[in-house]
């Protein structure tokens, strides 16, 4: 028959509940931890549209009514505010963008890539697959793609070249950005 021993029982209760306080404690510091995580992101988010505000309207504008794009300043540091240029080619306007290209003799700079994708133990689909492409009668998958850099670049481009580059077809986005450069 198994004795009932008070005192032992007592100080594994006691241990346990001295582990739950720890737990507990720890979790806290998680939560808050956490929050504090939180806030710091979104106060770094905030200062970053700030900086985008400064950066891009207010002394752009301001160097503007100046008559300046440049400023070398006495320590030698130099501030330049410079065009920015942004453009995306949504899904929606995917097959837009890509007659336009082709329609404007760009069309090199959208990407073909094709890809055919086998199964395990299929090695030898594979290489045949490699040697005689479509003869085997598998369909390769094609996606159509323009670099984002390379869109940019075709984007400012053909902006300051005066030429036409459709804002709706390209989600265009122009502004500008300031620059500090310190002398060293």
């Amino acid at each position: 028959m198994n004795s009932i021993n008070f005192e032992e029982d007592k100080t594994d209760i006691l241990k346990n509940s001295d582990n739950i306080k720890l737990l507990s404690e720890e979790v806290q510091k998680m939560e808050s931890l956490t929050k504090e995580i939180e806030d710091i992101e979104e106060n770094l988010k905030k200062k970053k549209k700030d900086l985008d505000i400064i950066s891009g309207e207010t002394i752009p504008t301001m160097m503007s009514e100046m008559g300046l794009s440049q400023l070398k300043l006495m320590d030698g540091s130099q501030i330049d505010v410079k065009p920015f240029y942004n453009a995306t080619i949504t899904i929606a306007n995917r097959e837009s963008a890509f007659n336009w290209l082709r329609k404007n003799g760009l069309g090199d700079v959208i990407k073909n890539e094709v890809v055919v994708s086998f199964g395990r133990g299929e090695d030898n689909k594979a290489a045949e697959y490699a040697e005689l492409a479509k003869g085997r009668g598998l369909q390769p998958a094609q996606k159509l793609k323009v670099e984002p850099m390379t869109l940019k670049a075709l984007v400012r481009q053909r902006i300051e070249a005066g030429e036409e580059m459709p804002a709706e077809i390209f989600s265009i986005f122009v502004g500008n950005k300031t620059t500090i450069k310190r002398k060293k």
